[in-house]
């Protein structure tokens, strides 16, 4: 298969969804719908959703049950972004080649669009798709996506993240970080698609773990890019790991050996559908783009 053709239709796919979900900027609340709007707007991978839609149709279902619940996974991504980039965060003045919404619109209203961002996405999740028959998976979705981003998740591996600064490298508070930071919703995403493809328990399972394993060799490529791209290609400040001191494989590692554990966490995310004989050759294709990007 052309990964990149693949990629470009279902980012098309996602943007005509992100669109249809979004609040016009209109009435009283009109500047922070436009801050959301810009900062969701602003482009991206999109690899929660198409990862969401993928498991979903590899399971069987159909990419039109997935939608509402992969355009959840990408608000919840863009919220996370947002605050990231906030100066009590990682304080940022870029994000995908230009500036963050807080250097936009304003401290208090970026906090708000995030805010606004985050409660949107559960509403989609508790609405999407429509229909009684839908009603169990859209409670495990809801249920699903609240734990892996929330204290268990990704709130908890950014709170992990901020406090190891310039303490000393430890293999296992890194990988907790990135585990919980990253990998939690990308494996939600993968769960999410099977969830409402009436997936059995062994292949939600399974592409949690494929989904995990793939965060992992993700988070690691954005530790390396950080090291040694420039902002033209990553769209955001590089270096700012290295200022920070904070805790990522290559300063543990080095280059070589965080590109070594990056091919190794993706071996194990194709392995865990081999497991259960569901390794598709778009799952494969992404697994080996996470790292792929760090090449």
């Amino acid at each position: 298969m052309n990964l990149a053709d693949y990629l470009a239709a279902r980012r098309d796919e996602v943007e005509s969804a992100l669109e249809r979900f979004l609040p016009p900027e209109k009435g009283p609340g009109a500047t922070v719908a436009r801050a959301m709007r810009y900062a969701v707007q602003a482009g991206g991978k999109r690899i929660r959703p198409i990862l969401a839609l993928t498991s979903c149709e590899v399971c069987g279902g159909s990419s039109e049950a997935a939608e509402g619940p992969a355009v959840a996974l990408e608000l919840i991504h863009t919220y996370s972004l947002i605050h990231d980039d906030l100066p009590a965060m990682d304080d940022d003045d870029l994000r995908r080649g230009r500036p963050t919404v807080h250097r936009a619109f304003g401290e208090a209203e970026a906090i708000l669009a995030g805010d606004a961002l985050n409660t949107l996405a559960f509403e989609v999740l508790a609405r999407y798709p429509n229909g009684d028959a839908h009603a169990l998976a859209r409670s495990r979705a809801v249920e699903l996506v609240a734990r892996r981003s929330g204290i268990e998740g990704m709130v908890g591996g950014q709170i992990a993240d901020l406090e190891a600064e310039s303490q000393p490298a430890n293999e296992e508070r890194l990988h907790w970080i990135h585990q919980h930071k990253t990998a939690a919703l990308l494996s939600a995403s993968t769960e999410l698609g099977a969830i409402h493809a009436g997936a059995t328990q062994d292949i939600c399972q399974a592409l949690a773990e494929y989904g995990r394993r793939l965060g992992l060799a993700f988070q690691i490529a954005d530790d390396i890019l950080d090291c040694t791209s420039t902002v033209a290609d990553l769209g955001k400040t590089p270096g700012k790991d290295l200022r920070a001191g904070k805790a990522t494989y290559p300063a543990l590692y080095g280059l070589a050996g965080a590109q070594e554990r990056a091919q190794e966490a993706v071996e194990g995310a194709i392995q865990a559908l081999k497991q259960v004989d569901l390794l598709d050759e778009r799952l494969e294709a992404l697994a080996h783009f996470s790292v792929q990007r760090a090449g």
